[in-house]
């Protein structure tokens, strides 16, 4: 081997140029992303995923528990947690199913309403500023990116 040649492990020489830290890369993007969403929620005193479940209301007239949990990173109890901690504030409201007393739908109230369309508005306004300068094309390329970052890992786990 020559002084030019770089060893076939060496992560530069595969595709035929630079490779970047793929970790770095989304942990970079993850943190920008996630730090200014939670500087907006800070105020409001609300996490990231307490956002996620009133957004998911906000979306629904009603939900129940167990879809949250379904959509949530989070497992049934947490959500049985959060929900608790948002009606005793007043964000949002239970009311029990006539026909199945077991079942128990959630509905934000005026005030969860008020506030999850607020909060909506500034993520999106977050979105918009975090994209800034960004082409729609290479946009594009980033969520094509992604999701085949999403099919390989899926692939890999069907393996296993």
């Amino acid at each position: 081997m020559t002084d030019q040649q770089e060893p076939p492990d060496d992560p530069r020489s595969r595709n035929g140029g630079p490779q970047i830290d793929l970790g770095m890369a989304v942990t970079s993007v993850v943190t920008a992303v996630a730090s200014s969403i939670d500087e907006e929620l800070q105020p409001h005193g609300l996490s990231s995923v307490e956002f996620s479940l009133l957004s998911h209301c906000y979306e629904r007239e009603e939900c129940n528990a167990s879809e949250l949990a379904n959509v949530l990173p989070v497992d049934a109890s947490r959500v049985s947690r959060m929900v608790t901690t948002l009606v005793d504030r007043g964000l949002v409201r239970r009311r029990r199913l006539r026909n199945d007393r077991r079942v128990i739908m959630l509905r934000l109230s005026d005030d969860g309403q008020e506030l999850a369309a607020m909060l909506r508005r500034r993520v999106r306004e977050i979105y918009t500023a975090l994209a800034a300068n960004i082409s729609a094309e290479d946009m594009q390329v980033f969520a094509s990116v992604s999701d085949k970052i999403v099919r390989n890992y899926e692939a890999m786990q069907g393996e296993e």
